[in-house]
């Protein structure tokens, strides 16, 4: 993750200089999410099959090639078709990691491991930003696409090395299907709420580069402290995981959001870099405190369903929401103006919020419970 921090932020700036419009930065940003919808699905039934451990390490080659392939892009074209082959390698991983993860995770102890696992997670993804900032201004982004594809080939052998393949929760026969986790009421207010939160987190993601470059005139490095300060309140995720199973799972996501609705609608009415820093980290930390919560809501539905499968499905959500928002946002700037694509992704994320509240309560209106 910390590779794919390195440069994920400054292939909008990257697009730019070779003449890509505001619609190329969203396909760009969205073509890594587009692969996932094609795969996910079938990845967690058959890792839940097969094991963990051939597809995280394939995953790990994929990304490595892709790097090197992002390295020798010449336009806007080149870098669309290798963001596609970066998002099968991110397919093949990451949702496979946290299943990995689920698996072995003790009921009553969701919140805390997936907490755990989300603060890690977002502290390689938001340093990747302050070194591929440093790394761009010192030589240029081929650098970065180099060090990413090393960070990648390290975290391959660590895994060939050092991981065991583990027992795994999969889904009794009446559940196997892929769609079986569709059945259940927290799945659907779970990924209702995953979905739109990847439209807007997306879109502050591909363009707050650009807003922060061409409204505020920041430099590389100073953006990537800017992005790179979602580390420290990512990191807060292994505090709020655990209270994730002490607390209301229900009321911290929807507080959660709303917090990061609130900050995202702001985020166009800044006007330097210490107010932008104030809103920027306002929106990470209302992720921050909704997202562990929502994962272990995802743990829970998986020890029925396939923890693979649930997962998987977890993260199409998000790849879906991921696909459509920096294209859609984007051609809304090319529309109107930059500023309206934080509109956009405030309004998705409210919807998202509404719905995992009216989807996640039994028929008298309370929440519902997830014990069993």
């Amino acid at each position: 993750m910390l590779g794919m921090g390195i440069v994920t932020p400054f292939l909008p700036i990257y697009a730019n200089t070779l003449g890509a419009s505001s619609m190329e930065v969203g396909l760009i940003q969205s073509a890594f999410s587009m692969t996932g919808i094609g795969t996910l699905l079938f990845v967690g039934r058959l890792s839940d099959r097969f094991g963990r451990k051939s597809f995280l390490s394939g995953g790990l080659i994929i990304l490595a090639i892709s790097s090197i392939g992002l390295m020798f892009a010449e336009k806007s074209l080149h870098l669309i078709l290798w963001r596609f082959v970066q998002g099968l390698g991110a397919s093949a991983h990451l949702p496979i990691a946290q299943a990995y993860l689920g698996d072995i995770t003790p009921e009553g102890d969701e919140g805390r491991w997936m907490g755990y696992f989300n603060a890690v997670l977002f502290a390689g993804v938001g340093t990747g930003p302050l070194v591929g900032g440093v790394l761009t201004d010192a030589f240029n982004i081929r650098t970065t696409f180099l060090v990413m594809a090393v960070l990648n080939v390290l975290a391959l052998i660590a895994t060939l090395l050092f991981l065991k393949e583990m027992p795994r929760k999969t889904a009794a026969r009446e559940h196997a299907s892929i769609l079986a986790p569709l059945k259940s009421r927290i799945m659907r207010g779970a990924l209702s709420y995953r979905l739109t939160i990847g439209i807007g987190t997306s879109t502050l993601m591909a363009f707050v580069p650009l807003f922060a470059d061409l409204r505020i005139g920041m430099s590389a490095s100073l953006i990537g402290i800017l992005l790179a300060m979602r580390t420290p309140v990512s990191i807060v995720q292994s505090y709020t995981g655990r209270l994730a199973d002490r607390w209301s799972r229900r009321s911290m996501v929807i507080w959660g959001g709303l917090a990061s609705v609130a900050a995202t609608a702001l985020l166009p009415l800044t006007g330097g870099f210490w107010l932008l820093l104030i809103v920027y980290i306002s929106a990470t930390l209302g992720h921050a405190f909704a997202m562990p919560a929502t994962n272990a809501y995802i743990v829970h539905e998986g020890r029925t369903y396939g923890m693979g499968a649930c997962i998987t499905m977890f993260m199409l959500a998000m790849h879906i929401g991921n696909s459509i928002g920096p294209v859609v946002l984007g051609g809304v700037a090319d529309w109107l103006d930059l500023e309206f694509t934080f509109y956009g992704a405030a309004i998705s994320m409210a919807i998202g919020v509404w719905l995992f509240a009216w989807l996640i309560r039994d028929p008298s209106g309370k929440p519902e419970p997830i014990a069993d």
